[in-house]
């Protein structure tokens, strides 16, 4: 199976991108990453990889050095552009998420947001954790879907805890990331926050797995990873969130 990640030049929760990565190539598929402009190697947010505070706060050691073997593997030193990505030949589709000032090109981007329309249409299996999210709400195909995001209390939270020293890097925009999913949901009882963040949670609508943050990275790529591999499965009629712990 071929599953194509978008992420932007630089800044990406270093992660949920690794970790889903790792367990893609694992279970022996070919995972294509693509930035706006496509050919140079993207980074993460190097915050993450040295510590957001006093070298803590960051990212997990497992996740930097799955990051680390990601920065030696070809398909992340070669990425493809936004604008070269033909839907019709991939699988699948994971949309990671990130803080940092460099996402804004990935979430702002009109051309990323065409092409995951295109895919999404094509009814084949998605993935989005965290801040990715906000790729398929603004891309509008959310509607119906049941789903889960970074939670406004964990945004908040995260905010209150690091703008003493790092100002507005936690708020990416002004707006939270769940109160922007909720307002592209047809009913806002779609949208599921989940228990307690040290639980890993995924909500899964049929063909769509969501995430809320780094700590649901390796239950959302396992769950990822099984649907893709499941091939196409009708969607459930329930209207009531599906959750892993």
């Amino acid at each position: 199976m071929r599953v194509w990640m978008p992420v932007p030049d630089r800044d990406f929760d270093t992660t949920e991108v690794a970790v889903p990565w790792r367990t893609l190539r694992e279970a022996g598929h070919e995972v294509v990453f693509a930035t706006e402009r496509g050919d140079v190697a993207p980074a993460c947010d190097p915050k993450l990889i040295d510590g957001v505070i006093f070298g803590r706060l960051g990212a997990k050691p497992p996740a930097i050095e799955a990051y680390r073997e990601l920065e030696r593997s070809p398909e992340f030193n070669a990425p493809v552009a936004w604008g070269r990505i033909e839907a019709e030949r991939f699988d699948g589709l994971v949309l990671a998420g990130g803080h940092a000032p460099g996402m804004k090109q990935y979430l702002g981007s009109d051309e990323l947001q065409a092409k995951v329309r295109e895919f999404w249409a094509l009814e084949r299996p998605v993935g989005a954790i965290c801040h990715g999210v906000l790729v398929l709400a603004r891309a509008g195909v959310l509607g119906s879907s049941r789903t889960t995001c970074l939670p406004k209390p964990m945004e908040r939270g995260a905010y209150l805890l690091t703008s003493w020293r790092l100002g507005r890097y936690y708020r990416t925009y002004p707006a939270y990331v769940e109160d922007e999913v909720i307002a592209a949901l047809d009913d806002k009882h779609q949208f599921d926050r989940g228990g307690l963040a040290t639980q890993p949670f995924v909500v899964e609508d049929g063909r769509y797995v969501s995430a809320r943050w780094p700590g649901d990275a390796g239950l959302f790529a396992q769950r990822f990873e099984a649907l893709l591999s499941a091939g196409p499965r009708p969607r459930p009629a329930a209207a009531t969130p599906r959750q892993a712990t």
